[in-house]
């Protein structure tokens, strides 16, 4: 089905961009039971973490899967960085244009707050060609994008050739939109009252062992299209009682506390018109055909 949308108005440009280095504290960090570890985290050129894998398992701590960008490494939440996380979106079309793998597309899978990364899928073999002063172009075009006739649900960094991709249906004046997940309430963390959403990401907890057994939370993998259940993301990151959130699945599981895979917003919605429907295809590697879908 094809979603009536204001596409023909939505802006295109191109934000350039260049991997960054692997990030660290220095220093131990302590989970959320007060163990102590150092293991890899945000940041990095990532070889063997793809959108598709699971969450969950890896020896790291929120791991960002493939490739990992900023346009201002030394002053991420400034200009130009700023510009690339607000106007880039999740399915947006990226280029390689220096290095030896020079000519390679890759695709924006998320956006990742505190480490201010735009993460971006390019084949294995690129990337093991890849160094961090290579320069990346970003088609940009998504922020704007509107549904003409459900004007209640609201759009955020989706591109919209995904949005046409994502087997949305409409029945009895709700949108039925498949999702893998349904994330309650109680879980999200780190994130939550942020101003805005067209940057970042926010966190669901996976401390409480149960509440991710009952709602299947270990099952997430990178690249999952996610309900966030009683959240409303429309003017930031808030708990309303009836309101649907949907977003995709852009780091890992992480140790420390309020914190866990961490989700980039793409529909949000207070009026009851996002019905989320489980599907376990409901994951971007599928649907744009990469990650582990290129392999």
């Amino acid at each position: 089905m094809s979603l009536k949308t204001n596409r023909d108005k939505i802006v295109e440009m191109l934000l350039q961009c260049q991997p960054g280095q692997p990030r660290t504290r220095g220093t131990f960090q302590v989970d959320h039971n007060g163990v102590p570890f150092i293991l890899p985290a945000i940041g990095g050129i990532t070889l063997n973490v793809l959108v598709g894998d699971s969450v969950f398992g890896l020896a790291g701590d929120h791991i960002e899967p493939g490739v990992s960008c900023n346009s201002n490494t030394e002053k991420r939440l400034e200009f130009p960085n700023d510009s690339l996380q607000m106007y880039g979106c999740v399915g947006n079309k990226a280029m390689l244009v220096s290095g030896k793998a020079e000519g390679t597309e890759g695709v924006v899978t998320g956006k990742h707050g505190g480490s201010e990364h735009l993460m971006i899928d390019f084949p294995v073999a690129a990337m093991e060609k890849m160094t961090y002063d290579d320069k990346i172009i970003v088609y940009s075009r998504g922020q704007g994008l509107a549904l003409t006739d459900y004007p209640e649900i609201k759009l955020f960094n989706l591109d919209p050739d995904l949005l046409q991709k994502m087997a949305i249906k409409e029945q009895g004046g709700k949108l039925q939109v498949p999702v893998t997940t349904l994330a309650p309430a109680v879980c999200m963390g780190s994130g939550v009252g942020s101003p805005h959403v067209a940057t970042g990401d926010y966190d669901i907890m996976t401390s409480d062992p149960e509440t991710v057994a009952e709602y299947k939370l270990d099952k997430i993998r990178f690249g999952d299209i996610v309900a966030l259940l009683d959240h409303d993301n429309a003017y930031g990151r808030a708990y309303k009682k009836g309101a649907v959130s949907i977003g995709v699945v852009v780091h890992s599981d992480c140790l420390k506390a309020g914190h866990g895979p961490g989700v980039t917003t793409i529909m949000t919605c207070t009026s009851g018109q996002i019905e989320p429907v489980i599907d376990p295809a409901a994951n971007i590697a599928g649907l744009l055909k990469i990650g582990r879908m290129r392999l």
